[in-house]
Parts: C-alpha cells; sequence; structure tokens
C-alpha cells in the first residue's frame, strides 16, 4: 500500500471528466465531438481470384495430381490425401492468403469448397 501511494504521488496521468446524463434525459448524440472510427479492410480479394489460389496451393502440394483438382473436389475421397496432408494444405492456404486460421477452423476444411467458402468469407484474407 504505501508503495502504491508512492508511485501514485509522482506519476500524473492526465484525466478528463465528463458530465453522465441524468435520467430522462436524453443521451449525448455523436456530434458532440466523440465519434469512434472503425477501419475497412475494403481491399477484399474476390471469389474468382480466392478459387484460383486455392486450386493452385493445392496443385502444388507434392502428393496431389494437378489433373484432378477442381473447385468441389474432396481432398479426402477425390484425391486420396491423408489427415496430414490436408493440415499441410491448409499451412500452405496460411501462407499464400496471410491469414491464421484456427485449429478447430483448420479440422472442418476437407475439401476445395469448404477452403474457398472459409478464405473468401474472412476478413482478413489478401
Amino acid at each position: 500500500m504505501a508503495l502504491r501511494a508512492a508511485v501514485l504521488r509522482h506519476v500524473r496521468v492526465p484525466v478528463q471528466f465528463f458530465a453522465l446524463p441524468r435520467r430522462g434525459s436524453q443521451p449525448p448524440s455523436c456530434s458532440s465531438g466523440s465519434v469512434r472510427l472503425f477501419s475497412s479492410h475494403d481491399d477484399h480479394i474476390t471469389k474468382e481470384e480466392v478459387i484460383e489460389r486455392v486450386l493452385s496451393v493445392i496443385k502444388c502440394h507434392p502428393k496431389v495430381d494437378p489433373s484432378k483438382v477442381s473447385p468441389d473436389v474432396h481432398f479426402q475421397k477425390d484425391l486420396g490425401l491423408d489427415s496430414l496432408d490436408t493440415v499441410e494444405i491448409v499451412m500452405g492456404l496460411e501462407e499464400e492468403f496471410k491469414l491464421e486460421i484456427p485449429d478447430k477452423e483448420a479440422d472442418k476444411i476437407d475439401s476445395c469448397d469448404l477452403a474457398i467458402e472459409y478464405v473468401y468469407n474472412h476478413p482478413m484474407s489478401s
């Protein structure tokens, strides 16, 4: 407690006080000068570009025959890939689109369709 008091005596923090609205009065409007700005990710890529890039990542995998790859192909059923290969493809997608796919979501991606939809709907894919 003594240390806290000693620190607080020497630290100056600017504090601004705002009057709280009274009950029954209207809340303050945004025109009072405090406006919260949100950033937007306007350079989102098109679905065609996502499809092209996802397919190229899958075609570049060493165990995949590029002639069998299409937007509706399943990794295990159609391409004969195992779970480790699927993980490697998901890692390739993360690298290609500069995003991080959580493990729970990565486990659900087992086809080109799901990979394309996930990447296209991800707000930070680039």
